[in-house]
């Protein structure tokens, strides 16, 4: 969505790891609860319902 003054206001879509096929499982940043990807995967890991409230947090209000 562009905005009046032409800015995007989509957030900036981040590459993310490909789901995990077996466990080890990482944990969640937040909530510790278990996420979709590989233990191994390196930076922060996020579970879909945090993943879904932190794209709700900083997605545009108008």
């Amino acid at each position: 969505m562009t905005t009046e003054s032409g800015f995007t206001c989509a957030p900036a879509s981040e590459p993310r790891p490909a789901p995990a096929s077996e466990g080890p499982y990482a944990a969640c940043v937040l909530c510790q609860e278990a996420t979709e990807y590989p233990e191994s995967t390196k930076g922060i890991t996020l579970c879909p319902v945090c993943e879904w409230r932190e794209a709700e947090r900083t997605a545009c209000s108008g």
